[in-house]
């Protein structure tokens, strides 16, 4: 699902910023060490050929028309049915395609999203995510829960500290920016696969550990711990989105 890998781009962005040397440097996210398990998207089928899907505390409704539909943080989705157990959806940016996903409900019931595309720098996107059914069905309808993430595209994030008590973010491949400091205030980001009104916040904890909060036009998404280990080689963060008590575990190496 790019959604999901788009918006933990954001929760990687999040990571970065302390003016602390821990925290400087190159970071690539290890999936495998990393816990999703938590997290889940649900289905519902509505009256009129509508659908609702909610993720991470939103919800946005779309029809299986191949129209876009705002997702409600500022891209548009569109859905289009293959066949009993198989849809595609696109995701678009101000009508620009971020990404085109196939979605599959397998032999086993489990539910697969596919995504291909191609970054802003031209990288291509291959990612997966495996999700296990928890309640509902048929079909699309019904709560489903995390069961894997994988990408073949997982790209390298960038920090330079950034006047006093700041650090620079660079996400090359999404093309994506940031400049923030830790006093608690909210700072923007941009890049092209980016919708506006995305903000971060961030206070330190410890020596090693910092609070960072991500906001979409004023309002809390996620908040997530993240602490940097002691010999420096990673960064491990916890937390999940305010909405719901679904938490994730990412492990970065320090590259």
């Amino acid at each position: 699902m790019r959604k999901l890998t788009i918006l933990l781009s954001m929760f990687a962005v999040a990571s970065s910023f302390a003016a602390d040397s821990p925290y400087a440097g190159k970071w690539k996210i290890n999936l495998d060490k990393s816990d999703y398990s938590q997290t889940t998207v649900t289905y519902e089928s509505l009256p009129g050929g509508e659908w609702r899907c909610t993720f991470g505390g939103y919800a946005f409704k779309f029809k299986m028309d191949g129209k876009d539909y705002p997702d409600g943080v500022g891209d548009t989705d569109a859905w289009t049915t293959l066949g009993p157990n198989a849809w595609q959806t696109t995701w678009k940016l101000n009508g620009k395609t971020i990404s085109t996903d196939t979605v599959n409900i397998a032999s086993d019931g489990s539910l697969i999203f596919v995504s291909k595309g191609t970054k802003p720098n031209g990288d291509p996107i291959d990612d997966s995510t495996v999700y296990q059914r928890v309640s509902g069905g048929p079909g699309l309808a019904g709560k489903w829960k995390t069961k894997a993430v994988k990408s073949n595209s997982t790209g390298v994030l960038e920090f330079a500290p950034s006047g006093a008590d700041g650090l620079s973010f660079k996400q090359p491949a999404e093309r994506l920016v940031c400049d923030a400091k830790m006093d608690g205030k909210d700072y923007p980001c941009s890049g092209p696969t980016l919708p506006p009104g995305w903000t971060i916040a961030m206070a330190k904890t410890g020596a090693r550990s910092m609070d960072l909060t991500i906001k979409k036009d004023g309002k809390p998404f996620s908040k997530m711990t993240y602490t940097v280990a002691q010999d420096g080689r990673s960064m491990t963060a916890t937390g999940g989105a305010v909405a719901t008590n679904e938490k994730i575990r990412r492990v970065f190496d320090k590259q």
